[in-house]
């Protein structure tokens, strides 16, 4: 299967869904067009209240489609822009892509990837128990988090539904993803 764009988001509010749109301009070194975390410094309000300075590396929050589904097993109903992010994915495993991969999207667009989303509690203030199946444990104890990725804009340009999408993975040693 050929990684693609499902859904684009954008939401020019704070508020923890994004409703969905044709297409998003990606601005480099900004994030998205018109959306309330564009900036480059952090725009994330509990970010901003540490320290406001701190350089934004979560301008561009991608989640892969699949994991709706996943969720859904367990009763959820979780659509496209729900969950926040900007740029809802199919066919690539996101959470497995090491720190520095750049992904290019479109016609022109570059993401890098800056590390892992990490979820909060207004996931379950989105539907009750939802934040338990998006973050765990592995069989070692180690926290697990498959609420998507973050991501800085490297090159601009307008992304829509139906985009493909290509990894390159940065020289080796390649670093696993962190929260962000």
């Amino acid at each position: 299967m050929n990684a693609h764009v499902t859904a684009v988001s954008s939401n020019g509010e704070y508020s923890f869904t994004k409703p969905n749109r044709d297409s998003i301009t990606l601005l480099a070194g900004l994030g998205v067009e018109g959306d309330v975390h564009a900036g480059v410094t952090v725009k994330h309000r509990s970010r901003v209240a540490q320290d406001p300075t701190q350089p934004n590396l979560r301008q561009v929050h991608l989640i892969h489609e699949e994991l709706f589904a996943e969720v859904g097993e367990d009763g959820f109903e979780v659509a496209p822009g729900e969950l926040g992010e900007n740029i809802t994915t199919r066919g690539i495993d996101l959470l497995a892509l090491p720190t520095g991969t750049l992904l290019r999207i479109g016609a022109g667009a570059v993401l890098e990837v800056t590390g892992l989303r990490n979820p909060c509690l207004q996931i379950d203030l989105f539907q009750d128990g939802l934040l338990k199946q998006v973050v765990g444990r592995d069989e070692a104890g180690n926290i697990v988090r498959k609420a998507g990725i973050m991501s800085v804009v490297r090159e601009g340009g307008v992304v829509r539904p139906g985009d493909t999408i290509v990894a390159e993975l940065p020289s080796e040693p390649h670093r696993p993803l962190e929260r962000v």
